[in-house]
């Protein structure tokens, strides 16, 4: 007898803020990502930029029918009454070309205004138009995306042995962000720039992506929010019927799923989610 199909259990929350999927390439997580949209919807999504990797997909093509089940399940979210915002990032900045357009019911913009359930205001967009890196150095940016690329597939050969041998799951991209001083300083610029941002626009919070790097920090009174990727970390930001923020990491294999969260009321600088789950 052949068991019925069961729809899997699905969380339900107001918002879900998520970024970094580089579909295109081979280090996307394309199927823990696709097992969190599964299990998880919301009222308001908002895709927070380099959903597709245009640079990687100008080297080579890389498309498996995962990356496409994830653009479908997308549209059926919107399709199904869920208000889909897209903001472009620098990896699909082609995109960037129809913002104020529709698509299968996903509205494009450059950045957005989300007022949550308690009634904060949040700025939400990619960042990098934020990052000297990326606006000055286009060249290094790109030689940095793929030095990236190429730690996390090492990454990826390293631990599939440390799990042969029942050795938990151990970050090579997270290790070097911890040992180079420039990367902390980096990221300390990049967070309180974002937070000016927001102060310009006289909100609560910031919520971001870009420098793959899942957190929560209050700066001077403005909250910064980062959603995390989807290459390495598996992180989402949502927020809860009531207007909590929390971060979440999603993995697809059960033995290793971690639902762990970071609330929003946190002390002046917040552990990483990534760091805090998978080290």
């Amino acid at each position: 007898m052949i068991a019925p199909h069961r729809e899997p259990a699905t969380t339900m929350y107001r918002s879900i803020f998520i970024s970094d999927f580089h579909l295109g390439t081979k280090t996307c997580r394309a199927h823990d990502l696709l097992d969190f949209l599964r299990h998880h919807d919301a009222q308001f999504i908002y895709l927070v930029g380099d959903i597709i990797d245009g640079w990687q997909l100008k080297k080579s093509w890389h498309w498996s029918q995962e990356h496409n089940d994830v653009i479908q399940k997308l549209l059926r979210k919107a399709r199904k009454g869920a208000m889909v915002t897209y903001l472009p990032g620098n990896h699909d900045a082609f995109a960037r070309a129809y913002i104020d357009h529709h698509f299968g019911g996903i509205a494009l913009a450059e950045t957005a205004l989300h007022l949550t359930a308690d009634g904060r205001s949040l700025l939400v967009l990619h960042g990098d138009t934020f990052d000297t890196m990326v606006t000055q150095k286009k060249w290094l940016a790109s030689l940095g995306s793929s030095a990236y690329e190429v730690a996390i597939r090492l990454n990826y050969v390293f631990n599939r042995i440390r799990r042969l041998l029942k050795m938990p799951y151990w970050s090579l991209s997270a290790w070097l962000k911890h040992k180079v001083k420039n990367a902390f300083t980096y990221i300390d610029t990049f967070e309180k720039t974002l937070a000016d941002e927001a102060r310009r626009h006289r909100a609560d919070g910031v919520v971001c992506g870009h420098i793959h790097r899942a957190s929560i920090r209050d700066c001077d009174g403005v909250t910064y929010y980062n959603t995390g990727d989807w290459v390495e970390s598996c992180t989402a930001l949502v927020e809860h019927h009531d207007g909590r923020l929390e971060l979440v990491t999603w993995f697809a294999r059960e033995e290793d799923r971690i639902e762990r969260t970071l609330p929003a009321s946190l002390p002046s600088r917040s552990t990483p989610a990534l760091a805090e789950a998978l080290t």
